[in-house]
């Protein structure tokens, strides 16, 4: 149960993290097309971390329900009337937010737009 309490903030804020980590890898993939003067395939990790971002934030979410229904059934009272049902419930909450920017991160990297950068001149 203390795991399970846990994860739910952990997997919020790493969740975020790697939504953020997805923003510095293409700007690093960009500088070094721009450096190496020529289109370079976009790196696996960065679609990686785009997928990581949604599945943590889903399954902080999942782990909230889960944790919340188990506490039922065992005390008899409701999640948030326990000190680790408040934790995995005061997690849980800006989950909301966090998994549209999760999947906008995601939608974002399998856009189309997302070929690369504007080499310049290179001539």
């Amino acid at each position: 149960m203390v795991l399970a309490a846990l994860w739910v903030p952990v997997a919020t804020i790493v969740g975020v993290v790697t939504s953020w980590q997805v923003q510095n890898i293409h700007r690093d993939w960009v500088h070094r097309q721009q450096a190496a003067c020529r289109h370079m395939p976009a790196p696996k990790a960065e679609f990686i971390a785009a997928w990581a971002g949604p599945a943590l934030g889903v399954s902080a979410v999942v782990v909230c329900v889960m944790l919340a229904r188990w506490i039922r059934r065992r005390y008899g009272v409701r999640m948030w009337e326990t000190k680790r049902g408040l934790v995995a419930f005061v997690g849980v909450l800006p989950n909301v937010v966090t998994i549209l920017l999760e999947l906008s991160t995601l939608y974002a990297t399998y856009h189309p737009l997302h070929t690369g950068s504007i080499l310049g001149d290179c001539g």
